[in-house]
């Protein structure tokens, strides 16, 4: 594996310990992924900095007890840019209700600068 594909993969190792994180230990997740001034922007949420990536995070773990994100398929990356699918799936039946593709900017020191998210897959009434 060469060093840039590392790095992106790293990153993405990073942004789904976040998502994936117990309630204690969004904050400090998300500040390993993210630049402090880092955004995450999907259709459903536009914030920046840790304090508000950490609420979105933990309002979609609120939504989806039980849940967990995974990705789908390999990271692709370029410059300071990769972009990644994802499947959120259940623990109880493995089913994946929602899903989408990222795209992420990395800073200098590999972390997130910024996310826009997409979502391919989403169930009626979430």
């Amino acid at each position: 594996m060469s060093a840039p594909t590392r790095r992106y993969e790293d990153a993405v190792a990073r942004y789904f310990e976040a998502w994936n994180a117990a309630p204690d230990a969004v904050a400090k997740a998300v500040a390993s992924a993210w630049t402090e001034d880092g955004g995450y922007t999907d259709p459903l949420a536009d914030v920046r900095g840790h304090e508000q990536i950490a609420a979105v995070v933990a309002a979609a773990r609120e939504q989806f007890p039980g849940f967990s994100f995974r990705l789908s398929g390999a990271v692709d990356g370029h410059h300071d840019t990769a972009r990644f699918s994802w499947e959120l799936v259940s623990e109880a039946d493995g089913s994946a209700p929602v899903a989408g593709f990222d795209v992420i900017a990395l800073d200098g020191e590999d972390r997130i600068r910024s996310v826009f998210g997409f979502l391919d897959r989403v169930p009626a009434g979430a």
